[in-house]
């Protein structure tokens, strides 16, 4: 496997898990992913958002895709530390992306729209088929 084939993974499979930690107790919810290319692994939330606080706290961080196949299907774990963005053109591209955020009030200048990536770290796909073997980790 390839990082090319974790960043299709992830584009072609958006609803995804991202953990953290808060007080030494992990916590682990569903996320609409924004998108993935050979930079990074992109994502987007608020300053309301309890997990951009712990994010903030505490960088490290893992992420599960999942797609449903047969009986248990098929993940992609992706590990690494979270980098903050606060770039014009990451703004324009979420507000572009996801037109939703309007609805929101969200605007380009908006302080509670906050963006981040993973850029490095390590990636590791998942069958019940591949249970028994090492799985040997894409580093990206």
């Amino acid at each position: 496997m390839k990082i090319q084939d974790c960043i299709n993974f992830a584009n072609e499979n958006p609803i995804c898990f991202l953990a953290t930690v808060e007080d030494h107790q992990p916590r682990v919810r569903a996320l609409g992913f924004w998108y993935a290319d050979t930079t990074g692994f992109y994502f987007q939330t608020s300053t309301t958002k309890n997990f951009y606080r712990h994010l903030k706290e505490n960088p490290n961080t893992e992420v599960c895709f999942y797609k449903h196949e047969e009986l248990t299907g098929t993940m992609l774990r992706i590990t690494g530390k979270v980098e903050f963005l606060d770039d014009m053109k990451f703004r324009e591209k979420v507000l572009i992306d996801r037109p939703f955020l309007k609805d929101y009030g969200v605007t380009i200048n908006s302080t509670g729209l906050i963006l981040f990536r993973i850029a490095h770290g390590e990636a590791r796909f998942w069958t019940i088929k591949n249970l028994v073997k090492h799985r040997k980790a894409i580093l990206f």
